[in-house]
């Protein structure tokens, strides 16, 4: 008998051209696709424009160019896989859907993390399969980093790469009809950085409507002053010996300004500080503080799920050592520095016996700079349409536990990916990535993932240790220690 002969490959018609994209384990996927022009050039430190129309069909075959950018530094480049894809047209998505057949999908839109400094669409732990496979259509964006994306110059728009976010999901509008997915019913969700940038996206007037749901993970909605915020920037420029302008820093090349960046954001981290890359109120896409914004009602028709792993800061802390090398002496200057109340320390103290200096400090900046905010808005949009999950299963690699970034394959459920693997090992239970993935799926598709709405009786549904559970008011006497709760 003759073999039957391979589907044809799938093809969409975007408003700028025909893409032609692959089949893979039955789900039609299109990597690749331009949503702005390349940043070079005049464009290098402008806003995204569109990109040039093409004529007939396009491959959109393989992960497009990935934003500049350098590797994770040792320790974390042994559990951070960070791909990068050479070439100029660094603002790409990816799709992928069940069948690009105007099928009228619920559309799940994700921005990686990366502190504004790593990340890109192309890392297979982000693979959309499973996503497609449940019948939302899964699209993954890139979009500038560091001095690039974010740096605070005046002579060009501020939040570049938020910009790169807002024009991604202006193509999402515009195409994603084609591909099969529902423009009046997109989710955007991201994690850590990710998850800044949609609450960004989430107070931002100009990106009103063009969103139904969002999903923070790690992530809590900031952004500093724009004096603040050029800090950074002046030391990244100074170290080059040029103005910190978009004129002076246009004939730098990227690799110089990659290294210099580099010199000036390292050793720092989310929990411990230092010298980074934010997102900053710019009068403009950011009129005001996000969180401000958010608190005051912005984005109360947005249906919201948040929330954070158990132990954030163990990615950071452990493989550093600093859970080890954290003195009581340096432990009382962390907590006079981030003013923590005295009555809080000791009721963390006396919840975690054993616990180590930097373990007590873990536990405290995590719950300082996530629980404590993420909580603090779902206070403030209740009753409604908000819900909270904890991650908690613990990782048995290097002591990670459950740390920053462990959801991120039980979301995406590829947990047998070599990305997943390297945090979560060989052994991590397919049945609570089944759980925690279907929760995603039901919430992209019907805005209720599957446990009760944020209220007075504060339900967090946990995942894990152990099977996935409703908790209320989880470590409450801790989280009444912190302002404005005491």
């Amino acid at each position: 008998m003759t073999a039957p002969s391979p589907p044809p490959a799938p093809r969409a018609e975007t408003v700028h051209g025909i893409v032609r994209g692959t089949h893979e384990r039955g789900i039609a996927v299109f990597r690749g696709i331009p949503y702005a022009a390349a940043p070079v050039g005049e464009r290098r430190f402008g806003p995204p424009g569109p990109p040039e129309p093409w004529t007939g069909v396009r491959a959109a075959t393989a992960f497009g160019p990935t934003a500049p950018k350098r590797p994770y530094a040792p320790p974390l480049d042994r559990l951070l896989a960070d791909p990068s894809v050479p070439g100029e047209d660094c603002l790409n998505l990816n799709v992928w859907t069940p069948a690009p057949d105007r099928g009228g999908r619920p559309v799940l839109v994700w921005i990686h993390g990366g502190s504004l400094l790593h990340g890109s669409s192309a890392l297979p732990l982000y693979d959309g399969t499973a996503f497609a496979r449940d019948g939302v259509v899964l699209v993954s964006v890139n979009y500038r980093l560091g001095m690039e994306g974010f740096g605070v110059l005046p002579d060009a728009p501020a939040n570049r790469g938020l910009l790169d976010q807002l024009a991604a999901l202006g193509w999402v509008r515009d195409n994603i009809a084609a591909f099969g997915g529902d423009p009046d019913r997109v989710t955007l969700c991201g994690e850590s950085a990710g998850a800044i940038g949609v609450g960004a996206l989430l107070a931002a007037p100009r990106a009103r409507g063009l969103f139904r749901r969002a999903v923070l993970q790690s992530g809590v909605p900031a952004a500093l002053p724009v004096a603040e915020g050029r800090r950074t920037t002046a030391l990244v420029a100074k170290r080059l010996g040029v103005e910190a302008t978009a004129r002076g820093l246009a004939g730098v090349d990227p690799a110089a300004l990659l290294a210099a960046q580099s010199a000036v954001t390292a050793g720092g981290s989310p929990l411990t500080g230092g010298h980074s890359f934010q997102l900053v109120v710019d009068g403009e896409l950011l009129p005001r503080d996000p969180m401000e914004a958010l608190l005051d009602g912005a984005g109360s028709g947005v249906g919201l799920l948040m929330g954070s792993t158990t132990e954030e800061y163990r990615l950071w802390f452990v493989p550093t050592g600093l859970t080890e090398r954290l003195t009581r002496l340096k432990l009382g200057l962390a907590l006079l520095k981030f003013r923590v109340p005295r009555a809080t320390a000791r009721t963390y103290r006396a919840n975690r016996p054993g616990a180590t200096p930097g373990e007590l400090l873990g536990a405290l900046a995590t719950d300082l700079l996530l629980r404590v905010p993420l909580n603090r808005l779902a206070d403030a949009r209740a009753p409604g349409t908000t819900h909270l999950y904890e991650f908690g299963w613990p990782s048995p690699v290097e002591g990670l536990g459950a740390c920053h970034g462990l959801e991120i394959g039980f979301v995406f459920d590829t947990l047998r990916g070599p990305d997943a693997v390297a945090l979560a090992g060989y052994d991590a239970p397919q049945e609570l990535a089944d759980s925690m993935h279907a929760a995603w799926v039901r919430f992209a598709t019907f805005g209720d993932p599957g446990w009760p709405g944020w209220d007075a009786s504060r339900p967090v549904m946990r995942f894990g240790p152990g099977a996935p559970a409703v908790v209320r008011a989880p470590r409450d006497d801790e989280l009444r220690g912190w302002p404005p709760y005491r």
